[in-house]
């Protein structure tokens, strides 16, 4: 039986080089060589008890450039350097295995890869050059009068903390590489705040701490015999997708954190008896998605499937569909016929067992994926394909970051969103028997205009808005807005002070046990608002769950 090996391919006509075998090292650094753009890596022969290998490529202080993992389930993972703007000359390859029962725990091993020289190619480009492109974006990200200047471009998010603007790195979002979301840098005395308020009110599962340059630092230089303790919840992020299936249980999919990575934890599951998470990713069997945000991911009661759609990473956008079977636990890829663009920061909403997709980013021709979306697509999963249905009445204007409430399951109504330079805050609704739009008129205060906020339905009448993106700031206010007198109502939520965008909302059902005692009753069920994380653009992303019951949000009115 052949052997359990991992094996990397530097460029594209390098030979595959092993790195970790089963009788090897568990942790294995190697350089890439500078003219390589390209990197596979995957694994070869029976997993037995290993569980993962971690990759990460770094930069040459040992910074993350970009983080991957190979599963049982995902054999294969490739990089390449036009998708990574950070990645320059100085480029470390590190993998790490987990489980198995490998004869030796040495220190980490240090390989040289073999470079290989096609004839008559191009010239690599130069690493002057790439360095000098970084410095010249973080300088001008440092300047102010052009972050001002950067809300003209289409789907730009300028950075609003201009102290931090040096740490900057650039993610592929609603503008691909072009936006600059939530930006890492040193905490301020105000974020500082926002989380330790976060932190300590009722119902909040915890914080990301800060992700400081010494901590990456010391979790890098870990030797085997100090192994870390498994995580007991998601890292910090936002564009991540929640996903209620039971009154027991939420899938917690994809999202990207501190220093614009990809979540090393894409997938979890959480257990709304104790509000405890569990690391989910492995449990699944199938092709899992790649890592993206900006996706949407709907369940669909009557199947007993999460359909997952779209998203972005880095300069890659999506429209393939993905489908987790919550039955079998195992992950399948649709081969969809007609035609839906790759799309991300849309909405999706399930509607007679079909996914109503409207809006988003899509990518116009190459090179930059820089337009918005107001098309309406739907896909039927029973014959698994695409179509555009045909709309009438006033529809709204091309937007991303939006939302999509669904409402008597009849009605959308769609608030929001972002249209460099506009940020909207019209409320749209789509009458799903008719399938025509109509603007709403409201009274009483608005919300301020917003993208990437968060919306729930609280009951057949109202739903929820709050947070959300305004083109400066992240935003902390909250309010229900009631279709039968199509008014607004502010509700001030001590729970949900900080500041976030980028997060996850739901109402669903739980147990009684997390609402007051004395309106428990055993095997009682009550619908209770979950929000977890998303960011505050000032370079911190969040990891706690807070849990407020939906009776006491209705009771507040």
């Amino acid at each position: 039986m052949e052997e359990f090996g991992v094996y990397a391919v530097f460029g594209v006509n390098g030979p595959p080089q092993r790195l970790l075998s089963s009788d090897g090292s568990r942790r294995v650094s190697v350089a890439v060589p500078p003219s390589v753009r390209q990197v596979v890596l995957f694994s070869s022969g029976p997993w037995g008890d290993r569980i993962c290998v971690d990759a990460e490529l770094n930069d040459a202080d040992r910074i993350p450039v970009t983080i991957g993992k190979l599963t049982p389930f995902n054999r294969c993972l490739s990089w390449e350097q036009w998708e990574e703007e950070t990645w320059t000359d100085g480029v470390t390859l590190s993998v790490a295995l987990e489980g198995g029962l490998l004869s030796k725990s040495e220190p980490e091993l240090i390989l040289a890869a073999k470079e290989y020289t096609p004839k008559d190619t191009a010239a690599p480009l130069a690493a002057r050059e790439l360095n000098g492109k970084r410095k010249r974006e973080r300088s001008a990200e440092g300047d102010a009068s052009k972050v001002a200047k950067a809300g003209e471009e289409e789907n730009v998010c300028p950075n609003s903390a201009e102290e931090k603007a040096a740490s900057v790195r650039k993610v592929g979002g609603p503008s691909g590489s072009r936006q600059k979301l939530f930006a890492h840098g040193a905490e301020s005395s105000k974020a500082k705040a926002a989380v330790s308020e976060a932190g300590e009110t009722r119902g909040t599962v915890g914080k990301t701490p800060p992700q400081s340059a010494a901590r990456t630092k010391s979790r890098q230089s870990r030797t085997p015999t100090q192994t870390a303790a498994p995580p007991v919840r998601p890292s910090g992020r936002w564009g991540q997708t929640l996903c209620p299936i039971d009154a027991q249980t939420a899938i917690l999919i994809g999202g990207q954190g501190a220093k614009m990575q990809f979540c090393k934890d894409p997938m979890w599951k959480l257990c709304t008896e104790d509000m405890s998470w569990v690391a989910a990713e492995t449990l699944a069997e199938g092709p899992t998605p790649e890592a993206r945000i900006g996706h949407t991911a709907v369940y669909d009661p009557d199947s007993k499937r999460i359909f997952v759609f779209g998203g972005s990473k880095n300069k890659k956008w999506f429209n393939d569909v993905h489908i987790l079977n919550t039955q079998s636990w195992r992950w399948s890829t649709v081969e969809a016929q007609g035609k839906v663009p790759p799309l991300a920061y849309h909405s999706c909403s399930l509607f007679l067992g079909e996914l109503f997709v409207l809006g988003g980013v899509f990518p116009r021709p190459n090179p930059e994926p820089d337009g918005c979306s107001d098309s309406l697509y739907i896909f039927d999963p029973h014959l698994s394909i695409w179509y555009q249905p045909i709309v009438t009445g006033d529809k709204p204007s091309p937007r991303s970051g939006h939302s999509a409430c669904v409402i008597q399951e009849r009605y959308i109504y769609v608030f929001g969103g972002w249209d460099t330079p506009v940020c909207y805050n019209d409320m749209y609704m789509l009458d799903l028997g008719l399938m025509e739009f109509s603007v709403v008129k409201t009274s009483g205060k608005a919300p301020s205009p917003r993208s990437w906020h968060g919306s729930a339905a609280l009951s057949d009448t109202k739903f929820l808005i709050h947070g959300g993106y305004n083109g400066n700031n992240a935003l902390s206010d909250t309010f229900v807005f009631d279709i039968e007198s199509s008014s607004w109502t502010e509700l001030t939520l001590p729970r949900l002070s900080a500041p976030r965008a980028g997060h996850s909302i739901i109402a669903m059902e739980t147990p009684g046990r997390h609402h007051p005692p004395e309106d428990d009753s055993p095997g009682s069920v009550r619908r209770t608002l979950l929000v977890f994380g998303g960011g505050d653009n000032e370079g911190n992303f969040y990891s706690d769950l807070t849990a407020v019951p939906v009776e006491e949000l209705l009771s507040a009115l």
